[in-house]
């Protein structure tokens, strides 16, 4: 699992979802949050971070840059493309997962979740990066 003092940056348009991201963060024992209301918002913060974001849970869908968007961005930029990126969507389509794994999101939860399955996703992106930065 990630170390409960890794910075993450909480990027959703509705203050209610980063607000239940960030208890439900709280109840698995992390302590830094950064927030971000969209994908633009949220780029420039991943720029200016210092240290940088050691995890990003992003929604999908949100105006100005979507999370999508927002996702390839990080990945096309050397300082920032192996950190771990969580999708956060109602969306749950097939070629939407495709589009998301094939920009290299880590792992995809869909709405509603609940803290056990935010836990499990965690975990499961944490396992990725930790075999990815291995290679």
């Amino acid at each position: 699992m990630f170390d409960p003092k890794s910075r993450i940056l909480i990027i959703d348009d509705m203050s209610t979802m980063r607000k239940i991201i960030t208890k439900i963060l709280k109840e698995l024992a992390f302590t830094d949050f950064t927030e971000a209301v969209d994908g633009k918002d949220a780029w420039e913060k991943v720029q200016t971070a210092n240290p940088p974001f050691d995890l990003i849970i992003s929604d999908w869908n949100m105006p100005n840059m979507s999370g999508l968007e927002f996702l390839k961005l990080v990945r096309a930029d050397v300082k920032f493309k192996k950190t771990p990126f969580l999708l956060v969507t109602a969306e749950a389509e097939q070629h939407q997962v495709a589009d998301a794994i094939q920009s290299g999101v880590d792992q995809y939860v869909v709405k509603p979740f609940n803290k056990e399955s935010l836990k499990a996703k965690l975990e499961s992106a944490h396992k990725k990066c930790s075999t990815r930065k291995a290679v």
